[in-house]
């Protein structure tokens, strides 16, 4: 009884971490969606660390509107996919690509000065951090538990299953 428990209660939050992580995304993608004066030209012509020369070649003119919209639908489908609670595993894992890319664009490096980034980190900032909380989501995915996943598992069990 007890490890039922702790496996039901291991899932809400499995599924609560899923769903704000989920809203982070969506929200970042969202605002850049809407902002046409969005770019992130600023956060890629500073970029630092072993990687600054290709982050620095994605800053040119044919480049950056691509990039921009790749990074706003990258967090959209991130963002989507974990609230819903479907093709999760693809979205975390996107999800975990777009954040090393961030985290390798001002890698918080001792030997570098932070610019462009808020706070100040020691090897390990909040990328880094919501890395190793996506990597969780792909080793326990959660929306065949709460989610659209539950819900068309539901659904197709009730077509296959004969009326009494």
């Amino acid at each position: 009884m007890t490890d039922i428990l702790k496996r039901e209660s291991l899932l809400k939050s499995v599924v609560l971490l899923r769903i704000l992580i989920g809203w982070h995304f969506l929200y970042e993608g969202v605002i850049k969606l809407f902002n046409p004066d969005w770019t992130s030209f600023g956060y890629l012509a500073t970029a630092q660390g072993p990687f600054k020369s290709v982050f620095i070649a994605l800053t040119n003119e044919a480049t950056m509107g691509p990039v921009d919209t790749l990074n706003t639908l990258v967090l959209i489908f991130v963002g989507v996919t974990l609230i819903l609670g479907i093709f999760e595993k693809w979205g975390a894992i996107a999800g975990m690509g777009l954040l090393a890319l961030y985290y390798f664009a001002h890698p918080p490096f001792p030997w570098l000065e932070q610019q462009n980034v808020e706070g100040s980190y020691w090897f390990v900032n909040k990328n880094l951090i919501e890395i190793a909380a996506l990597w969780i989501l792909v080793q326990i995915p959660t929306g065949s538990y709460f989610g659209l996943n539950f819900l068309l598992k539901k659904e197709s069990e009730t077509i296959k299953t004969p009326q009494s």
